[in-house]
Formats: C-alpha cells, sequence, structure tokens
C-alpha cells in the first residue's frame, strides 16, 4: 500500500469517524429538542384539563358516584386529542375532535397498573396507522388520593417523525458526500505533498541505472520536510559524486600502478632471464671438455654477471620503493624523534659527493640550519633529500646543482637547484604521482617514477611543504619547508 493511499485513507477514516460523532450528537440533539417542545404543549395542555376535571371532581363530590367529563370545547382548533377513562365506570369521555374521528385512543391495563404508582408518563403509539404521543395522567380523589380517572392527552407525531428521519439520511448523506469530497481532495494534496518524494525516487531511479551521479533533485516549495529532505539528499548525492569521482581516479590510479610497476619489474626480470639463459649456454658448451673458456666468453660471462647483479639491485630499490608506498597507503605510522638537522643535512652533503653526476655539485650557505631540530624519522629525513638531489644529478647532465638552506621563525628550508632539461608547467601538478615522468625524459633517463611520491608522503608525514620551480631547458627549483625549533639559538 502506498504512503499516499495510506494517508488518504487515515485522513478520510478520521473525517468519517469526525462527521459520525458530529451526525448523531446533531441528530439526537435536534430530536430531543423537537420532542421535548412537544411534550411540554402536550403535558401544559393535560395540566391545564386536568384542573378543571379536579375542580368539576370537588363539586361534584356530594354524590355517589363521580362522572368524570371533559369541559365542552371545541377541540377542532387544536391539534390536541384529549381522552378520559373513568376507572369506576370503565367509561370514556372523549374531545369533539376524537368523536369526530370516531377514535378512540389505546388504553393499556399496564397503563393503569403504572400509574396507580405515577402521576404520568408519555408514550408512542400508533392509532388508525397515524404516529401518536400520549401523555397519560392520573386522575385522584383529593381525599383518599384514590385513582378514579385517567387523562390521556395525544398528538400526532407523524409530521415530527418524517422530519426525524429526513434529517437522518440527509446527515447521512452529507456526511458521505463530504467524506467522498474530502478523499478526493485529501489524495489530490497528498500526491502534491508527496510529489517530490516520487522526484527523488525517479532520480535514484535513474541514478541507478545510468550510474548519472550529476542529477540533482529539483524543488521550489517551502522549506519544510521535504524540502530539507530533498536537500539532504541532494547533498547526499553531491557527497557520493565526489566520493565516487575520487574512488574512480584511485582506481585508474591503481591500475595505472599495477601497469606500470608490472612493466618496471618486467624490464629487469627480462634482462636477468635473458643472461641467464647465456651462461647456462656457455656451461653447456664448456662443461665435459678439457678445454678453459675463452677471453670472448669469459668477457660475456662477467658482462652478464654485471647485468644481473645491476637488475637485481633495480628490482630491489623498486620493490623498496613499492613498500614504503604501501605503507604509506595503510597508513603506517612513522617513528619520529628530534634530529639535529644540520648534522644529518652534512652527512647527505657528504656522501652525495660520491653519488654518480656530471654536473657540478654545490653546497651553499648552510648555518640556517644551526640548532635546529625537527621532529622527524633520520633516516627518511635522508631518504628525502637523496630523492631530489639523485633527480637533479639525473636531469642535468651539465650544469651546476646546487644546495643551500634557510630559514623563518618555525620552519626551516632546503633548496635544491638544478640547471637542467627542466620541464613544461602541464607536468608539475603531477610529477608527484606514481611512475609519472616527462614525456621529455622518458626513456633518456633511468627510473620508476616513484622518487617522487615517496618524497611527498615524507614531506607530509613531517608536517612540511614543498615548492616547486621549473622552466624548460633552464632547470628547475625545489625549496623544501619542515617545521623546527631553534632550541639553543641566541
Amino acid at each position: 500500500m502506498s504512503l499516499r493511499l495510506r494517508l488518504t485513507l487515515w485522513y478520510s477514516g478520521i473525517l468519517a469517524l469526525t462527521m459520525l460523532l458530529f451526525g448523531i450528537v446533531l441528530y439526537f440533539f435536534l430530536n430531543y429538542f423537537l420532542y421535548d417542545q412537544i411534550r411540554q404543549d402536550v403535558k401544559r395542555e393535560a395540566g391545564n384539563s386536568s384542573l378543571r376535571i379536579q375542580k368539576s371532581i370537588a363539586l361534584s363530590q356530594k354524590g355517589l358516584v363521580v362522572d368524570l367529563e371533559l369541559e365542552s370545547r371545541d377541540f377542532y382548533s387544536t391539534n390536541t386529542f384529549l381522552q378520559l377513562y373513568n376507572v369506576a365506570l370503565k367509561s370514556f369521555n372523549r374531545s369533539a375532535n376524537l368523536q369526530y374521528y370516531d377514535v378512540t385512543l389505546p388504553l393499556a391495563k399496564n397503563t393503569i397498573d403504572k400509574l396507580m404508582q405515577e402521576d404520568g408518563f408519555f408514550e408512542k403509539t400508533k392509532v388508525l396507522g397515524q404516529d401518536f404521543l400520549i401523555y397519560n395522567q392520573a386522575i385522584r380523589s383529593d381525599a383518599q388520593n384514590q385513582l378514579i380517572g385517567i387523562l390521556q392527552a395525544a398528538v400526532p407525531i407523524g409530521s415530527y417523525e418524517k422530519t426525524a428521519v429526513t434529517l437522518k439520511y440527509t446527515l447521512m448523506i452529507w456526511a458521505l458526500l463530504t467524506i467522498i469530497v474530502a478523499a478526493s481532495l485529501g489524495w489530490f494534496l497528498a500526491r502534491k505533498a508527496l510529489k517530490p518524494i516520487e522526484r527523488v525516487i525517479d532520480a535514484a531511479n535513474q541514478i541507478g541505472s545510468s550510474d548519472d551521479l550529476e542529477k540533482r533533485i529539483h524543488y521550489d516549495g517551502p522549506l519544510d520536510e521535504i524540502g530539507r529532505l530533498t536537500e539532504t539528499i541532494n547533498g547526499m548525492l553531491s557527497r557520493i559524486q565526489i566520493t565516487y569521482l575520487e574512488l574512480d581516479e584511485a582506481y585508474r590510479a591503481q591500475r595505472r600502478f599495477v601497469s606500470d610497476a608490472s612493466h618496471e619489474l618486467r624490464t629487469p626480470l627480462t634482462t636477468i632471464r635473458g643472461n641467464v639463459d647465456l651462461l647456462e649456454k656457455m656451461w653447456k658448451q664448456t662443461s665435459g671438455s678439457t678445454e678453459l673458456a675463452t677471453p670472448d666468453q669469459m668477457q660475456m660471462s662477467l658482462e652478464a654477471m654485471h647485468d644481473i647483479a645491476g637488475e637485481a639491485q633495480r628490482m630491489s630499490r623498486l620493490v623498496n620503493d613499492l613498500l614504503a608506498l604501501a605503507r604509506a597507503d595503510a597508513g603506517v605510522l612513522m617513528e619520529k624523534k628530534p634530529v639535529e638537522i644540520m648534522s644529518l643535512v652534512q652527512e647527505v652533503v657528504r656522501r652525495a659527493q660520491l653519488l654518480e653526476h656530471t654536473a657540478d655539485w654545490q653546497v651553499g650557505d648552510l648555518d640556517a640550519l644551526e640548532h635546529a631540530v625537527v621532529q622527524g624519522n633520520r633516516d627518511y629525513l635522508q631518504q628525502l633529500l637523496f630523492i631530489f638531489i639523485e633527480n637533479a644529478f639525473k636531469y642535468t647532465p651539465v650544469g651546476t646543482v646546487r644546495f643551500e638552506a634557510s630559514r623563518t621563525d618555525s620552519f626551516i628550508g632546503i633548496r635544491i637547484t638544478d640547471t637542467g632539461i627542466g620541464m613544461d608547467k602541464e607536468d608539475i601538478p603531477h610529477i608527484f604521482d606514481r611512475f609519472y615522468r616527462a614525456d621529455l625524459s622518458r626513456g633518456l633517463t633511468s627510473g620508476t617514477g616513484l622518487g617522487l611520491s615517496i618524497a611527498k608522503w615524507i614531506i607530509d608525514e613531517h608536517g612540511g611543504s614543498i615548492e616547486v620551480t621549473t622552466r624548460k631547458d633552464e632547470g628547475s627549483t625545489f625549496m623544501i619547508w619542515l617545521p623546527a625549533n631553534f632550541p639553543l639559538s641566541v
């Protein structure tokens, strides 16, 4: 059952119950009001006639038999019918209008018995097929308080009964029509009120069937519950879209990562396998023979072993880099402690001279690092500096690579500047992506494209930042900023 139908049924049910209670109260109130007025008129007419009869009885009590008679007056002009029953004589005296119609009002034995105890009561009965309301009043003697007569005052109530029936059916029909109209109106209003929810459902269905996360729910109504629900769902769709795009980008990056890693690992494995096959062939040629290997064979063996060692070392570096990035992705916390950055940088500068390079290695002013303490990991900080120095040597075949330092109130800065091949400005946003290498250097220099990704992770873990300035064919400058304390500075 739909929500719209349930709301309509609830609304119609409450309205029907309200109309039923209202109709019952109104019917009984009007019915009571009408009959109460009739009862009062009949009782008053009976009371007036009873007084006159009591006076007549008082005057005639000198005789042995009390003869009860109605006052002789014209009852054609009134709608009230009177009938007097003499208990002793068991005779009836009727008003002129009853005599005219030759009608006797019914008087049952239980009515006489009841009036022995009561002074009067009302009853409804039918006379000649017509509805009558009769008030039975006891006539008693003053001396002994004995029931000597019964006065019956009756009025026809057929028109009142018809009015009551008409009123009842009118209320029923009116209530039914009201409920039908209200239910129709409630169905329309419920549909209009729930229209935004249908839009939510349609939008969700379209998103589910077409993966269109850019679709939003249009709502121009008031900021009520439906409006807030629409805003909440639109906000949720926006967050889902952002998350979906991030996941999609991460998935594509993962696929590129796996593809590039597979490519990088396949190359040294192919080299190793080829050299191993060569050594195996040469061993088979010399095995079982008394002749020693020729100098050319020895040279080839040495070159093969050198290639195997080089490729194995390359694979080891690649695996270590992949392991470092895997730890970064896994959220492994880096162990940190206070590190005197001056001694660390001096050690890096000394060892950097031993790296293979063709550019001129220049070390500038490092006094800014004096007494500076960085809360970090010494090994990772060394790896960070070596990554930038090795990259500078790699992409600067001719020229200079300069290393210098600076400081601010709470940061130390390390600048590595080269006069190498530089980069296009379009490459700068991607240089920290995994396996990304500028097109100009692709295939010309060795490397995996993971170094700067690892460097960026190390900088982020230490709460630092990096600035990049580059120009194609003129060189690049990398400025590393790390938060530091200077406890011994003057």
